[in-house]
């Protein structure tokens, strides 16, 4: 999973969950099955389909490398906490800090600390002992 030639840093991690939260959404729509309709398509004039609503902008699937790639952060997130996981695919998401201090009912810096602590987590298992994410700083009593 790790690759060794690599030394992970927390912007690379965080990096990586933004992707994997982009492939996200652009993997197709889940259909329930066995469900269709006998009815044939009605054709509309042109006149008829001012007043409905455009479909909406969707966009092109994911390469099959993209989803190993995101397959790839989904495992990552089971060595996090469940608040965590929350807490990192939120913000890989674009969710902004005030929406997630609201889920997490804490400040700003607080959610950020524990942000930064998840991320540190997934790097330091992916550098395994070779080294750590963030050599100057310990962030283990935060948040």
């Amino acid at each position: 999973m790790a690759r060794p030639d690599i030394l992970w840093t927390i912007d690379e991690v965080s990096a990586r969950f933004h992707e994997a939260a982009v492939t996200a959404r652009r993997l197709p729509p889940v259909r329930v099955q066995g469900y269709f309709n006998t009815w044939p398509q009605i054709v509309r004039q042109p006149w008829e389909v001012l007043g409905t609503e455009d479909p909406g902008y969707r966009p092109f699937p994911p390469s099959p490398k993209e989803v190993d790639r995101m397959l790839e952060v989904m495992q990552w997130v089971q060595w996090l906490e469940v608040e965590q996981r929350h807490l990192v695919w939120m913000r890989a998401d674009n969710y902004c800090w005030r929406e997630i201090t609201r889920r997490f009912g804490c400040d700003r810096t607080t959610a950020w600390r524990r942000w930064q602590r998840a991320l540190e987590l997934v790097a330091v298992q992916l550098n395994g002992s070779a080294g750590c994410a963030m050599p100057s700083k310990n962030l283990s009593n935060l948040g």
